[in-house]
Parts: structure tokens; sequence; C-alpha cells
């Protein structure tokens, strides 16, 4: 039974004095208020301590407040991204050697692409034409991520390509959702709302590029698994986003708020095949290459082994 959110101090201060005596480490993910007697409790028994963000809003200011000058006093920090990264070293005021930037990782064993008799079996089985442009946007449906800029791409690029079909998988804003499907009755219903599914690698699988307009992230699963079954994209220029695609080599970055730009790069995609493979092909090789979860838990294992490092 955990305790009320006002009494999770006392059960940390019990564990470490009961059953955590003996740990080796302590390993704190988030800035949650009462994590902070976590981080305590463990400079009282000497054991080292790693912060971990995993999102920029959860950052803290060093200076500020007397809970953040605790966050502030951890042994090594990991960021999940160049930005988070960034925040410890501006807002954080935490020494540079203290940190270590280190994505969370997915099994991309678990992303392969597709041959392409695989592809069209299964965009047959979904109701997509074989041979038809196949757009994916794989995420919460929800206007952080950029839903309402996915719309006005769509909307230009739809024009020129009006063969194309655009696959939303996700759920999230049931009015965004219903505004989506009253729009694909508008378009020749080339706009398909599958809604909230177990497994998405098929439709990775089924896809030409992958779209991704998200306002903020940390570091985005759905967009490492595209890229580990080998779609080029077109995200937005944010924290995460930065860390995965380079522009113009392995995929596209734009500003999150210009549709216009979104549409232009897709278009630039669609008409050039050679391009598509290669972005593909180069995002695949580094996703596998830094964002494996196998190998990120071993790293992981070596940064908790580290002893403690205060000051």
């Amino acid at each position: 039974v955990r305790p009320h959110a006002g009494f999770r101090w006392m059960e940390i201060i019990l564990r470490f004095l009961t059953t955590h005596r003996d740990i080796d480490t302590v390993y704190v993910l988030g800035t949650p208020k009462f994590a902070v007697w976590g981080i305590l409790m463990a400079r009282f028994f000497h054991k080292p301590v790693t912060l971990a963000l995993t999102g920029i809003e959860e950052k803290f200011d060093g200076k500020n407040s007397w809970r953040d000058r605790v966050f502030a006093s951890c042994d090594w920090y990991l960021a999940m991204s160049q930005e988070i990264r960034r925040a410890f070293l501006r807002l954080g005021d935490i020494p540079e050697e203290k940190i270590i930037v280190q994505p969370q990782g997915i099994d991309t064993a678990a992303y392969p692409s597709a041959a392409a008799e695989e592809k069209q079996k299964l965009r047959s089985e979904h109701g997509l034409p074989p041979d038809a442009p196949v757009l994916l946007f794989c995420a919460r449906v929800v206007l952080a991520k950029g839903i309402d800029t996915l719309e006005r791409a769509w909307e230009i690029l739809s024009k020129t390509f009006p063969a194309a079909h655009l696959v939303i998988v996700g759920g999230g804003d049931n009015a965004l959702l219903d505004e989506l499907r009253s729009m694909s009755e508008r378009m020749d219903h080339r706009i398909h709302v599958i809604g909230e599914v177990a497994h998405t690698q098929p439709y990775y699988q089924m896809a030409d590029i992958y779209i991704f307009p998200s306002r903020h992230e940390g570091l985005p699963n759905t967009l490492m698994e595209a890229m580990a079954t080998g779609l080029p994209s077109v995200v937005s220029d944010i924290g995460g986003c930065e860390d995965l695609i380079k522009d113009d080599v392995s995929g596209y970055r734009v500003d999150a708020e210009r549709p216009d730009l979104f549409a232009e790069r897709i278009m630039n995609l669609l008409v050039d095949e050679e391009k598509r493979k290669t972005f593909g092909a180069r995002a695949a090789v580094f996703v596998r290459a830094h964002c494996d979860i196998h190998a990120i838990a071993k790293e992981l294992e070596e940064v908790l082994a580290r002893p403690a490092r205060r000051g």
C-alpha cells in the first residue's frame, strides 16, 4: 500500500532505515518533491545518487528553493537529450563533468523494415492502395503533438499529391479525432484514423514517410521506432528530435509552427525516392548504433556503479 503523497517522505526515511539499508546506489527519475528525501538520506548514508531527467519540464534552478539546491547536490546526472543537458548546465548550475547524455532506448530488433512484398501485403490488409504514397503519424492525438500543424500541412500537400494517404495511429483528444475523421470524409477518405493499437510495427512497415510535428519532447520513442524501421522523417526542430535527426542527412527538421515547411519537406521526399531510401537507411544505422536498449542498459549499469562525487 502506497502512503498518501504528503507522507511519502516518511516512507523514504523508513525504507532507508530498514529494507533499503544495504543498497549500493540511489537512482532518482525526475524531480518529484518527495525525491529530495531520498537524496538527503543517501547523502547521510554516503550512497552515490544519480538524478535522471526525461523531459525539459522537469528542469530545476540550482540556486532557487531548498529543494532545487538538494537536486543540484547529486553525484551524477543523466540527460536524455542535449536540451536537458543544456538545462542542467544553465539552470541547475551542474558541473559539465557530472552530466552524462544517454537516451532511454528502444528494442531496435522489434522494428525491422519490410520487403516490398510484405509492405504491399500490409497495405492490402489495412485497406490502403499498394502503390500510393503513405504518410504516418504515430503518437497521441493532442495539440502538444502538433496535430493542428499536421492537419494544415496535409491540406497543402494533398492538393499536389491527390493519391497520397495519411495514417494516424494513437488515441487522444476525442474532439480532435472526430475532426480528423470529418476531414477525411471531405478528402476522399484518404486520412485513416486508426486509434490506439497494441502493436505499431506494421504501420511503420507500410509507410513511406514519418511525420512528427510535436511541440516539445524528451526523446520521442515513436521517432526512434520509425527510424529503426528505415523510414525517412520530417520532424519538429525541437529538443529530442535534434538528437535523433540530422537535418537534410537522415531526415528534415522544421519549425513546429510552420505547416507550409512541413508540407514542402514532405513533398521533397515524395518526389525523390532515392533520397527517401538514403535518409531512411542513415536513420536506421544511427538509431541501431546509439539507441538500442540492450547497449544502453549496460551503459546505465556502468553509470550507476560510479562512486559518490560531491561538490
